[in-house]
């Protein structure tokens, strides 16, 4: 008897230190993919601000008017500072990385120096308008590295955890992509003049408010557990996991995410009315089967079934196989910017991928829109007579304090960039200035051309 009672503890016992090394390792798993996360956050947000402050910097070299080029310089410098933050947070201190960061402390200083003068009484001179075209053609370059490494990171699956491992262990034989694609990108900084800065030594609103499109009851767990199986399209509840966003949000939601294999999503829905602020689904898109535009038509039926109405499509792009759509509220022919959201749908088999509607429930009203006061072609006396127009509509902007003003939108062409230009319907004031991107570029074939 007492022979089975030693064997039984000794069972409980191999039991329990099972399953607490089994605990250890789910704890152990969980802080490695925050980590990841944590890189492949930081990673991506620095192609995106080096994307932005390129064209930001464009942007500068397009506008008519010094009221705007001033803070136009502040924005570009804050992008410097962002971009700045975003290389801090990779895993990249045991590699040199000094000439990049250089650089971009050398732009910050540049439109640092410019916006803070006046440039009424001292504007740009030729050989600062020179600079800022270098920086312009230079980080054009760095950008373009980025999303080439961005894009081998994609396709390939990388994870950023191996990174700091080959850079830890200092393994010179060890072939790391994304290693030596930072290498590329600060061996291109290197190439470029030290004497760019010499010179600098003589939309949408950002405003954060109440979110005011909340309409509806309030909905309990069970109702989000419901509604997130809808919009994240899994079929079992079970593998849903809801939590409550809890006190200091800026709006009350449900953290509602999942996990199949390969294949798992993330959704914020407020628990006022259910709605859906952000959603995310990450897997795996397979050959593209359906068209841009056939895209497109299912953006637009997303829209519709969860009750958006009188939406317009601002902007489609396709990135690999997956196409992005932006669109605006469209009242009584103005378009409204504040109010905007934005989709991503899979080109393999038209799957809703990603949703952001933050901007449009935090906005959305019915605006009284006045009568403007100038016509349509005094407004276009006020732009650069060097841009060819090619469209014009009316819309409401946030200007740079956060202020509502009706608009006229014109899109045109300055050597051969795309520029959008806001000019104030009532005033003529040239309010915005923003370059459009182009045509992307296909970087599985630049990396093959440089096999």
């Amino acid at each position: 008897m007492g022979r089975w009672i030693l064997i039984g503890i000794l069972t409980l016992g191999i039991a329990g230190v099972g399953f607490w090394g089994y605990q250890e390792h789910q704890e152990k798993n969980a802080v490695l993919i925050q980590a990841e996360n944590n890189y492949q956050r930081a990673f991506h947000e620095l192609s995106y601000h080096m994307d932005l402050m390129h064209d930001k910097i464009g942007t500068a070299l397009a506008m008519n008017s010094r009221e705007q080029l001033s803070p136009q310089m502040v924005e570009i410098w804050r992008l410097t500072s962002e971009a700045t933050s975003n290389v801090g947070q990779l895993p990249l201190t045991l590699m040199p990385f000094n000439k990049t960061e250089e650089f971009l402390s050398n732009i910050g200083e540049f439109t640092y120096r410019t916006a803070v003068r006046d440039l009424q009484e001292n504007p740009l001179n030729d050989k600062e308008v020179k600079t800022l075209q270098n920086l312009y053609e230079q980080s054009g370059d760095l950008k373009d590295e980025l999303r080439n490494v961005q894009h081998t990171v994609l396709d390939e699956n990388l994870r950023w955890m191996d990174v700091q491992l080959a850079l830890a262990t200092q393994d010179e034989q060890a072939d790391n992509t994304i290693v030596d694609g930072f290498k590329t990108v600060e061996k291109k900084v290197e190439g470029f003049a030290e004497s760019n800065v010499d010179s600098a030594l003589t939309g949408t609103s950002a405003e954060e408010h109440e979110y005011r499109n909340l309409n509806g009851e309030k909905i309990n767990k069970e109702k989000a557990t419901k509604r997130g199986q809808e919009l994240l399209q899994v079929k079992n509840t079970d593998n849903l996991t809801v939590t409550d966003s809890g006190k200091g949000a800026d709006v009350p939601v449900y953290s509602i995410s999942y996990q199949n294999g390969n294949k798992h999503g993330y959704l914020d829905l407020t628990k006022q009315g259910g709605h859906p602020l952000t959603l995310l689904v990450n897997r795996e898109v397979q050959e593209q089967k359906i068209s841009l535009n056939e895209g497109l038509e299912k953006a637009k039926g997303y829209l519709k079934q969860y009750d958006f109405e009188d939406m317009d499509v601002f902007t489609s792009n396709q990135f690999d196989n997956i196409g992005v759509y932006s669109f605006l509220y469209n009242q009584n022919g103005v378009r409204i910017y504040s109010d905007a959201i934005e989709l991503k749908v899979a080109l393999d088999n038209g799957d809703l991928l990603g949703m952001t509607a933050r901007n449009y429930f935090m906005n959305h009203k019915e605006r009284d829109i006045p009568e403007p006061e100038l016509s349509i072609e005094e407004a276009k006396e006020k732009v650069n007579p060097d841009v060819q127009i090619n469209e014009e509509y009316m819309a409401v902007i946030d200007n740079d304090v956060g202020d509502e003003v009706l608009v006229y939108e014109f899109l045109g062409v300055l050597d051969n960039e795309t520029y959008r230009i806001f000019i104030n319907a009532m005033d003529g004031t040239e309010e915005k200035v923003e370059k459009l991107d182009g045509t992307e570029i296909n970087f599985a074939s630049v990396s093959q051309g440089r096999a």
